[in-house]
């Protein structure tokens, strides 16, 4: 009898534990698609009016596509072009986005991140799989060591007009980071995308230093061996 409900019971949980990624309640404001396709530079969102600041975690561009935002744990970050390999990267609570999407994590649980696991792909993959059973986006981050990234920063020229996505990326400024020690905010949505994700992924992710002396939004990667995945709980 103890056997047979061992079974029944690990029979259940395959249907009730599948994830246990809790979605995250996710807030986007404006869309990509308005701003490759339309035009819409300006800010449509000042991120100071976002007042509760407690396990806040938000990304996008920079109004304008002059720059790229990131909020961590209530603290907002813009990254901006100096030259082809330099950066300025500075606290802005007043930051204005044309498109954002934000949300709040309180309480993660973490596991390694499989050393199979090496690329945006892989782990986009790695997602989908996780998160079967959900039908909400989340916020997902990454700690550890990254052995070859490549971010990018926009940064249109004053006074440019948008209307295709080729647009939008003119003056876009990638910068390559070797053997550094990061954190990558991520939110992952098969939903949103052409909102706030591209229409070939469901990931939207940005990287920043532990240094905060780079950030942008993350393009190619190699993940280290050391690379914690953190889920929302």
């Amino acid at each position: 009898m103890k056997s047979h409900f061992f079974v029944f019971s690990m029979v259940l949980c395959l249907f009730t534990c599948e994830s246990k990624i809790k979605p995250s309640n996710i807030q986007v404001v404006s869309a990509m698609k308005h701003v490759m396709w339309k035009g819409e530079l300006q800010g449509k969102i000042s991120l100071d009016t976002i007042k509760n600041k407690t396990g806040l975690y938000g990304l996008g561009p920079a109004e304008y596509l002059r720059g790229e935002l990131l909020i961590i744990d209530g603290k907002t970050y813009l990254s901006q072009v100096l030259s082809d390999s330099s950066m300025l990267v500075k606290k802005n609570d007043q930051a204005k986005a044309p498109f954002f999407v934000y949300g709040r994590v309180n309480h993660w649980t973490t596991e390694p991140l499989s050393k199979s696991i090496k690329t945006i792909s892989d782990l986009e993959h790695f997602l989908d799989e996780k998160a079967k059973s959900l039908s909400q986006p989340f916020i997902f981050k990454l700690k550890g060591t990254v052995d070859k990234a490549t971010i990018h920063i926009q940064n249109l020229p004053k006074g440019s007009k948008v209307s295709s996505p080729k647009e939008a990326h003119a003056g876009q400024t990638n910068y390559e980071l070797t053997q550094e020690h990061v954190e990558i905010i991520g939110f992952y949505s098969t939903k949103h995308q052409g909102v706030f994700t591209h229409h070939d992924t469901h990931l939207h992710t940005h990287l920043i230093t532990t240094d905060q002396s780079k950030m942008g939004h993350l393009d190619t990667v190699s993940f280290g061996d050391d690379m914690v995945l953190f889920l929302p709980k």
